[in-house]
């Protein structure tokens, strides 16, 4: 026959049953937790970039692509065609001024000087001849002029004697018209002979003075060619270093041609050049940043070249210290041109994660080790830093690397 069984028995397999069940909910619990925690999207700590908002000031700046030059740079040119004979000075030497640098032939020009100079001999015997000849033909005319006043004053005579005749009857009228006549007709010879001295004395007068002209221009290119003579050793004004020459020997030039530039290196400036597309915001007087390596040197835009080449516009920055150490020739800088200046706003340092929108998604740290996803406002910007305009503090800490992967996802755990 069955035994009872013990309450103390019943109440330990009940004890039991309970702890089983609960121990079974806990792994479930835990399961579920750990399952979830799996699903949960997460990143690296160590493959992420963080900063910081703070405030201070962000300059709006187109950027443009420089080379630091000399402040002054002189070109010197060939003044006449010749040949380069001589290199006296090797590129990086300082000069002096009046020191000769480079040596072209004259032989070419001293023949063309010798030339000149039997032309203006030439002239000024034409000259001369121009002058006797004038004076012959004036000399006649006078000549003419003075037998034709005699022939006057003659005929003058004549026909008072004509008409006393006719008053004593010993003449007729005939006589004294006919002796009218002849002194009428002698008369106008005479002034057509005073007018063609005068006429003749004009046009003589011309005759000299353009020979005169062409006398004058000869000696004028007499002298521009002894000039250029005189410059065919190339010199520099100003000293400086020689920074390039031309110093193929042999080689035949042209006027006008550079042959070599010696630059003023104790001060410098930069040209610049950026997008035809920005031409309309760039304005001289504009403040610049010019970035050479770590180091920031502020200017202003000095000048703008008024055409385009290649899609490109030229301008000039002039530095507010010319003379710091980090300037060197030919040296490539970053070239910030600023158009808009904020000062005292929340800002944050730039980086892939701004896409140039006004507004757009950002991912901020949170106390607990969470990345949240906010929507925020942009302002200007530049190479360095972003403005915000809301939807951040400072102090508050935003991931600036690339998440255009997490762009859906609204949290993310941060792990080591």
């Amino acid at each position: 026959m069955d035994r009872a069984i013990a309450a103390s028995t019943q109440t330990q397999r009940k004890r039991r049953r309970w702890l089983l069940m609960a121990g079974a909910a806990v792994l479930v619990i835990g399961a579920l937790l750990a399952f979830r925690t799996a699903l949960k999207p997460s990143l690296r700590r160590g493959d992420i970039l963080t900063a910081t908002v703070e405030t201070g000031e962000v300059e709006a700046t187109l950027t443009a692509a420089g080379t630091v030059i000399p402040g002054r740079e002189a070109v010197l040119t060939s003044p006449i065609q010749s040949t380069i004979r001589r290199v006296a000075v090797a590129v990086g030497a300082r000069v002096k001024p009046g020191e000769t640098i480079l040596e072209l032939d004259k032989e070419l020009a001293n023949s063309s000087l010798a030339k000149l100079d039997d032309e203006q001999l030439r002239n000024q015997n034409k000259n001369s001849q121009l002058q006797l000849t004038l004076e012959r033909s004036l000399t006649d005319l006078r000549a003419q002029a003075q037998v034709q006043a005699v022939k006057v004053r003659s005929l003058q005579s004549a026909l008072r004697d004509e008409q006393q005749l006719l008053k004593i009857g010993g003449g007729t009228a005939e006589n004294v018209r006919q002796a009218e006549l002849n002194l009428t007709v002698a008369q106008l010879e005479a002034g057509r002979l005073t007018r063609q001295i005068q006429t003749q004395q004009r046009s003589n007068a011309a005759d000299v003075r353009e020979l005169g002209y062409t006398v004058s221009m000869q000696q004028r290119s007499i002298a521009e060619l002894a000039g250029k003579l005189r410059q065919a050793d190339i010199s520099s004004q100003q000293p400086g270093v020689l920074t390039w020459v031309n110093d193929n020997l042999g080689t035949t030039v042209q006027a006008g041609d550079a042959l070599a530039r010696v630059a003023d290196l104790s001060s410098f400036r930069v040209k610049a050049t950026i997008s035809d597309t920005y031409a309309d915001a760039l304005h001289q007087g504009d403040p610049v940043k010019v970035r050479i390596n770590d180091t920031d040197l502020r200017g202003t835009v000095a000048s703008i070249s008024p055409s385009v080449e290649k899609g490109v516009v030229t301008f000039y920055a002039q530095l507010d210290n010319p003379h710091h150490p980090a300037l060197r020739p030919n040296l490539r800088a970053d070239v910030f041109v600023i158009t808009r200046a904020h000062h005292g706003v929340p800002r944050v340092k730039n980086g892939p994660f701004y896409q140039g929108g006004k507004e757009q998604p950002v991912f901020v740290l949170t106390i607990d080790g969470r990345v949240v996803r906010r929507t925020v406002r942009f302002g200007d910007s530049n190479f360095d830093f972003v403005q915000i305009i809301n939807g951040l503090r400072a102090g508050e800490e935003i991931v600036v690397s690339d998440m255009k992967d997490h762009l859906e996802t609204p949290e993310l755990t941060l792990h080591d």
